[in-house]
């Protein structure tokens, strides 16, 4: 499984203060965070290897993980061994957490070290599950200060309830597309409740096709867009991800990052995305749940007009947490958000009780680091600030 570690120029060298470390997390399943999360989102560079201004290099630590087994630069020799359950993909993440916080890394098993996962999309419940696994995990030598899930794909029945009715609000579909879309819905939650998650998936599919009839091909990464104009989404016309993948596998990042040359660089990987589909449509609320009830702190993310994971249906399985404290955290006022110190313009909005955080980000599709690039390490500022001392 392939890694890769930048170390922050604000980091304090002073084993008696605390220093954040991200562990990124990205989704698909099959999308490679050392790739996309790295190059198209959070990491020092862009995708033409310029400085990023917004890098959240500036608050912690980055760790880019290709995970699953299969994504990215991370390799099986033997198919079988790709990830089938989520389960499966975990358990291989945290041998490498063993392996790199226990065993590889001074600069990661330093005593000071407080590691935030955060995932977005699939990785959101990988990273919930993994936190989890971690927290059982009795040899890992580590402190957890917290999970983020962005974009999550948590509750897939929830989020594709909400596609319908979603679009509707925004003008994409009319009354035949939202009822085409609401019925089709409901036969995946019917799958989903018996337990035929393959058939779910490949039910979700049929209705994204349907969806983009109705929407005139809208950007399910950002309804604000045609499915043509969205830079980091694979479909695209403009997409980024062609040069994206030219320059993984072209020498000069190969050579960097210690790359054997005989592995090539496979982002979406279709192999480890059909591996999980028996997985794909299963909730994961409870993990969720039981991070609340363990005081580990959560923090979920949503962008405005994503609609892969909407925030109309992160709210409805929100509602579902059994976690004692929900119905305060509920009631609890929203705080604005504002960037670089401009009072005049509302970012988005955030909610805190307890150990439960949530940020509603505006004008953001499903890829928020990169739509908004100044609220988001504004957002992630205040994730890991309570374990970070700057220079």
């Amino acid at each position: 499984m392939f890694w890769c570690l930048y170390k922050s120029p604000n980091r304090v060298e002073d084993p008696n203060k605390p220093w954040p470390i991200i562990l990124w997390l990205q989704g698909g399943p099959g999308a490679s965070g050392v790739g996309i999360g790295n190059f198209l989102e959070i990491g020092p560079q862009d995708v033409n290897l310029r400085p990023r201004t917004s890098t959240w290099l500036a608050k912690a630590d980055l760790l880019f993980v290709d995970s699953p087994v299969g994504t990215g630069y991370s390799y099986v020799e033997d198919e079988t061994l790709l990830a089938k359950t989520d389960e499966e993909a975990v358990k291989d993440l945290t041998k490498l957490l063993v392996q790199v916080f226990n065993r590889n890394l001074t600069t990661l098993s330093s005593s000071n070290a407080i590691l935030h996962i955060i995932g977005e999309s699939y990785g959101g419940r990988l990273g919930a599950s993994l936190a989890l696994s971690a927290l059982n995990a009795g040899d890992l030598k580590l402190k957890l200060g917290g999970v983020t899930l962005g974009s999550t794909w948590t509750s897939p029945e929830d989020s594709v309830l909400s596609w319908g009715p979603v679009l509707k609000d925004f003008s994409r579909i009319d009354e035949n597309g939202l009822e085409k879309a609401n019925s089709m819905a409901m036969q995946i939650k019917e799958k989903i409740d018996g337990g035929q998650f393959a058939e779910a998936r490949n039910l979700s599919l049929t209705l994204q096709g349907v969806i983009s009839e109705y929407t005139n091909s809208v950007d399910l990464y950002n309804i604000m867009r045609d499915s043509y104009e969205d830079v980091v989404s694979p479909t695209a016309s403009n997409s980024l991800q062609p040069i994206l993948y030219k320059l993984m596998n072209g020498g000069v990042i190969k050579d960097r990052l210690k790359v054997p040359p005989n592995v090539s660089w496979e982002a979406p990987s279709v192999r480890v995305y059909d591996s999980l589909v028996g997985d794909f449509m299963r909730p994961r609320i409870n993990e969720v749940d039981e991070l609340l009830l363990k005081g580990v702190d959560v923090t979920i993310y949503a962008g405005q007009v994503d609609l892969v994971a909407p925030t109309k249906g992160t709210e409805a399985w929100v509602h579902k947490l059994k976690w004692e404290g929900i119905k305060t955290f509920l009631s609890t006022n929203r705080t604005p958000i504002y960037c670089a110190g401009n009072y005049n313009k509302t970012k988005g909005f955030s909610r805190t009780y307890k150990n439960f955080h949530f940020y509603w980000i505006l004008e953001a599709g499903h890829f928020v680091p990169a739509d908004q690039p100044c609220a988001s390490l504004e957002m992630v500022g205040n994730i890991v600030k309570p374990h970070a001392t700057f220079k």
